[in-house]
């Protein structure tokens, strides 16, 4: 026989021996370790107590036997065994020769009960299996303590059945025996149907995840309300398909951006080509060159930044982190910017030392004053505010602001708002996003918001920044205007 069978339709292997079975299987083999052992051990202690309770009893009897002789002497002694009978006891006092010298029934008289001769004072203890001069078979302990008599050495000797003990013992064994199949039996079925109750929660929770597809992710598994790890295993997939759901809708929305953007560049170098192509004269190439030219580096400027987003949603942004002066950043950002902005620009800068990528700090200042000077009206200011806990750099344009409802948005991949932030005046919906990405790679943050003269500003933080209060550093306050 296989060791595995497919579940019908589904195509899910399952074993011979499954969860069910083997939970089963393995808590009526505990029990029945447990029962074994703990009833051997009851057993054990349960015939150690009544031999014990047997062997005191005979011991105290032996004992006072003695003291009355040592009282009253042999006489005395003689009365008190004759008059002491008990049933299951047997009384007997020996001479040294081992004569009978008084016996507490007539069937004791015949013959001594045991060999046993302990000194004055001392007591010996003797188990024997039967004994054949009272005429009974059960099972005896046999308790001898010496006396002394006007210089005679006298042995008392106490014989007690243990029978009831053993037979005690045995049924007791019994009931043992006979209980463990019964609950065996009742630890498997309760285990066989707690354990079958939790699995059709589980089975149940499969099957609806199995229903699920790559085309249908939206589905969501039934949460059982048991307030226990079926109900927490329900929540988590439930969890995971949101996140998957989330990620596939990202995915699909990146692809179809993605393809929005290359499609114009690709068309305009696709026709270009071809009519350069059609006219052996070469004017239309000369012509054309230029914006064949700056369509392609439109093209490498795009993939460049999906690169760059595709490792920072990977975690694959490699950085190389070093001390870096984010005045010194600013300033050659700036520097750039003035040679190529029509607007004034008006920098503060600090003196700020952070753990980074230059680089890559370099790309987001950037990104984010690209943005700014694209949607000025006249004026960009940077700050550079340097604290104890971290540095901050403000970013303002006298352009309108970002709305409030977008604030969070505009840092997502192609989001571009209304038609003053339109592709026409440049951008690709991307260099904000990337912003983002390498400003959680530092474990810094970027947020949009209003400047305090209704303009739009863009501020980033970076935690933990060092202080700056080497005075070979830097110049404090350095202000860059124009």
């Amino acid at each position: 026989m296989d060791a595995v069978r497919k579940v019908a339709g589904r195509g899910v292997p399952r074993t011979l021996w499954g969860v069910r079975k083997r939970a089963t299987a393995t808590a009526v083999l505990v029990v029945a370790a447990a029962l074994i052992i703990g009833g051997l051990t009851l057993l054990v202690l349960l015939q150690k107590s009544l031999v014990a309770t047997a062997e005191f009893a005979a011991r105290g009897e032996a004992t006072e036997v003695a003291a009355q002789i040592s009282d009253q002497g042999l006489a005395g002694g003689r009365h008190f065994i004759e008059s002491a009978g008990e049933a299951g006891q047997y009384i007997q006092l020996l001479d040294p020769q081992g004569s009978v010298v008084a016996s507490s029934v007539p069937g004791a008289a015949a013959a001594p009960l045991t060999g046993l001769r302990p000194d004055a004072g001392q007591t010996l203890i003797q188990g024997v299996p039967e004994l054949p001069s009272l005429g009974n078979d059960d099972e005896f302990l046999v308790v001898a303590t010496g006396v002394h008599d006007n210089g005679v050495l006298y042995t008392v000797v106490v014989a007690v059945t243990t029978q009831v003990e053993a037979n005690t013992v045995a049924t007791v064994s019994w009931f043992v025996l006979g209980a463990t199949p019964l609950l065996l039996a009742l630890v498997g079925i309760a285990v066989w149907m707690l354990v079958g109750r939790s699995l059709r929660q589980v089975e149940r929770i499969r099957g609806q995840v199995a229903m699920i597809s790559a085309r249908r992710l939206d589905g969501r598994v039934e949460v059982p309300p048991t307030a226990d790890e079926l109900q927490a295993l329900a929540q988590t997939m439930n969890s995971m398909l949101e996140r998957l759901e989330a990620a596939d809708l990202e995915q699909r929305r990146f692809v179809s951006d993605a393809s929005h953007e290359l499609r114009s560049p690709l068309a305009t170098l696709s026709a270009g080509v071809e009519i350069a192509a059609a006219d052996p004269s070469g004017r239309t190439w000369d012509e054309m060159k230029s914006v064949l030219a700056g369509e392609t580096a439109r093209m490498r400027y795009l993939v460049e930044n999906l690169l760059t987003l595709a490792k920072a949603n990977d975690g694959g942004l490699r950085l190389e982190k070093t001390d870096v002066d984010l005045d010194d950043v600013l300033n050659d950002e700036i520097v750039r910017l003035r040679s190529t902005s029509r607007h004034r620009i008006v920098a503060h800068l600090e003196p700020a030392r952070i753990t980074g990528d230059a680089r890559r700090l370099a790309q987001v200042v950037r990104n984010v004053l690209d943005n700014a000077d694209r949607y000025a009206k006249s004026v960009v200011s940077i700050e550079v505010h340097n604290a104890e806990a971290q540095a901050t750099i403000t970013i303002d344009n006298d352009g309108p602001p970002v709305p409030a409802a977008d604030r969070e948005r505009i840092f997502e991949r192609f989001v571009r708002l209304d038609e003053s932030r339109s592709r026409e005046r440049g951008g690709s919906g991307l260099g904000l996003a990337i912003a983002a990405a390498v400003m959680a790679a530092h474990d810094g943050s970027i947020r949009a918001s209003e400047a305090p003269g209704g303009g739009c500003r863009f501020e980033m933080v970076f935690p933990h920044a060092a202080s700056a209060d080497d005075p070979g550093k830097k110049v404090s306050g350095r202000k860059i205007s124009r």
